[in-house]
This record gives structure tokens, C-alpha cells and sequence, in this order.
């Protein structure tokens, strides 16, 4: 299990995994319906990416997030 603190961490995350499934960035891309550019900041670290996109990309790729936090 991965601590995921910036989008940097989740950038990592996404390029280990997909390079873990031998895909290109426009495979992954295609395979996760979303554009080759935003796969590219996806995997950067870009701070400003769409939420809902990111979370499809991570779940296409098998990815969870779980979230834990005290009130």
C-alpha cells in the first residue's frame, strides 16, 4: 500500500502501474479513455487534473483509494 500526499505521489503510482502492464502512455490512455496529454500530466504530477477523471483512470488500472481520517 502506497501513502499518497501530492499529485506527484499519485503521478508515480499511475506510471508504475502502467509500466508494470508493459503499456505506452497511449495505450494506457486509450485503454482508460482519456486523452494522451492528460495521461502525460496525470503521470507528471499536474496538480489541476479533473478528480473524476483521475479516479476512473485508477480504478481502470485497478488501483484503490481509501481514505481514512479522524473527526
Amino acid at each position: 500500500m502506497s501513502r499518497i500526499e501530492t499529485s506527484s505521489d499519485i503521478g508515480k503510482l499511475v506510471c508504475s502501474k502502467r509500466k508494470e502492464l508493459g503499456l505506452t502512455q497511449k495505450e494506457a490512455a486509450g485503454l482508460c479513455g482519456v486523452g494522451v496529454r492528460f495521461w502525460s500530466e496525470l503521470e507528471r504530477g499536474k496538480s489541476s487534473l479533473h478528480l473524476g477523471k483521475v479516479l476512473l483512470v485508477l480504478t481502470r488500472l485497478g488501483l484503490e483509494i481509501q481514505v481514512e481520517g479522524r473527526v
